[in-house]
């Protein structure tokens, strides 16, 4: 069925936002460049939100839904937009958590629920991200290495292509970094592990541990 559009959705032009940066261009050096981050985040992520919102505009009946809940419902959406939709609106959702994840007062190892859980599921914390960065590493081509909790609220690790997201499989995204070349080229070239071992060092894990406390209790 269908969702029922609201009243309001009626008269918004544009459902999806690029949300800010919550911190400067810069904040994230030396692992990550002020040009790197400046040009992801205001042409590439800017450029998914719009043509996600041009997509969806002769379909104002799923504008209502959040970005997560559309990304779940792909496969309920109209056959001319699916693609797009996939493609945008998982470059909007994917970048949307990555920008929270990371953080200039980042690094270290998680705490509390989120760390035991890690260590209980790949047996360390060193090995989560050995077995994190391998999979990044074998990805072909562009996507994204992510870190999920499944409806049987298990810790896994794997990667999708392109923009997919894990909603589009019934999981919820904890950590996901991109592997798409815009996102490390400026600074490491095609040394895609070299980008892969510095990310830890801008890895938000109190909001990690926050999200994954309000997903695991669900």
């Amino acid at each position: 069925m269908l969702p029922t559009s609201p009243a309001w959705a009626q008269d918004s032009p544009e459902p999806y936002t690029l949300p800010p940066l919550p911190y400067p261009y810069d904040a994230l050096e030396p692992y990550i460049d002020a040009e790197t981050m400046e040009l992801h985040h205001d042409k590439h992520h800017a450029a998914y939100v719009k043509t996600l919102n041009r997509a969806l505009a002769p379909y104002r009946q799923w504008q209502q839904l959040p970005i997560e809940d559309l990304l779940r419902h792909i496969g309920q959406l109209p056959a001319a937009i699916q693609t797009t939709v996939r493609n945008h609106g998982g470059g909007h959702a994917n970048h949307s958590l990555f920008w929270q994840s990371m953080s200039p007062a980042g690094g270290g190892e998680p705490t509390g629920a989120l760390a035991d859980d890690i260590a209980a599921t790949f047996g360390s914390f060193s090995e989560f991200q050995d077995q994190f960065q391998t999979a990044g590493l074998r990805q072909f081509g562009s996507g994204w290495v992510w870190l999920v909790l499944t409806p049987e609220n298990r810790l896994k690790i794997y990667t999708t292509p392109n923009q997919d997201s894990p909603l589009m499989r019934g999981d919820i995204p904890l950590l996901g970094n991109d592997l798409w070349e815009h996102a490390y080229y400026l600074t490491y070239r095609n040394r895609r592990d070299q980008y892969l071992e510095a990310w830890w060092q801008v890895v938000n894990w109190p909001w990690l541990g926050d999200r994954y406390a309000q997903y695991r209790s669900r």
